[in-house]
């Protein structure tokens, strides 16, 4: 999986038409897509599930059925609290999501505007804002979710900022590639010659060809959200208890890896699942974006 800072490389603009008929020239959809999309909606499905239905209170302790093994009564078992997994699994995606919606709206929201305003601007001042932007490197989630806590608590919501703050440059070199990209060609040019304000031309015609970049930026960057977030609960820097969280219940399974391994293989499955899903999904929507991955196959 690429690092929290990794970024897509820009796909070419889609070559001239080859006289192929319609039929011939329609392009299969890749089975990462389609895989990816059925896990990442299992996860969805769990999270909004989670909102009407759960089998137990997630957070209700009973100590009369801690430990309990799987069974009907609870599908995936208890823990150490007597808490039921199934209930604390399903309401963990819920957090899951919710982490990555906002950390990659975060990113997203920040990073693209600033990777379109360096692409359009001359290449000295271009590149030189883009040094700047790559100072968040130095600060990844982690450091950024301990310093946010220590000023602010360890919360949701500061993990969240610092998932969102340490991707930013990612989504800010996807966007200037795309740009330079679509600044190049005729049609753009053609727009500037005639008088076009920049952001006329950004709004126009830079937007809407980066937008499958950006959209699979998005889809990588949320599985880094998703490892991050279960990394910082998993440390303490992220949600705090009684919210269940993925990245918890690794933590609090610890103690009884011999005793009860099911404790950390589910929250383990699960954060797995999620990553592997969005991962699949941007390779997939990768494959069916980019023409020339097409050509080398």
């Amino acid at each position: 999986m690429s690092g929290a800072t990794g970024s897509l490389s820009a796909p070419g603009l889609m070559p001239a038409s080859t006289g192929q008929s319609p039929v011939a020239g329609r392009r299969r959809v890749p089975p990462n897509l389609v895989t990816g999309a059925l896990l990442v909606g299992l996860v969805a499905m769990a999270a909004l599930v989670s909102f009407v239905w759960t089998p137990y209170d997630p957070v209700k302790v009973d100590a009369a059925v801690r430990l309990r093994g799987i069974g009907a009564a609870h599908w995936l078992g208890t823990d150490k609290f007597g808490r039921d997994l199934f209930s604390q699994v399903l309401v963990g995606a819920r957090t899951t999501l919710f982490v990555g919606v906002v950390a990659v709206g975060i990113a997203a929201g920040i990073g693209t505007p600033v990777g379109v305003f360096a692409g359009m601007t001359k290449e000295w001042l271009g590149g030189g804002f883009m040094r700047l932007i790559d100072l968040l490197l130095a600060f990844p989630a982690l450091l950024l979710a301990i310093m946010f806590g220590a000023v602010f608590g360890a919360s949701t919501l500061t993990a969240m900022a610092a998932i969102g703050i340490a991707t930013i440059p990612a989504f800010a070199r996807v966007a200037r590639a795309g740009t330079l990209q679509v600044m190049s060609t005729d049609y753009v040019l053609a727009a500037r010659v005639a008088g076009r304000p920049r952001l006329a031309i950004a709004l126009r015609h830079v937007l809407p060809n980066i937008g499958g970049l950006i959209i699979i930026q998005s889809s990588v960057s949320f599985a880094i959200a998703v490892l991050a977030e279960a990394a910082l609960s998993f440390l303490g820097f992220g949600t705090r208890p009684p919210t269940p969280s993925w990245g918890r219940m690794l933590q609090e399974s610890q103690e009884l890896l011999l005793e009860a391994p099911r404790l950390a293989l589910v929250p383990g499955v699960a954060i797995a699942v999620a990553i592997l899903g969005f991962n699949l999904l941007g390779d997939g929507l990768r494959d069916r974006l980019d023409p020339r991955l097409e050509d080398h196959r």
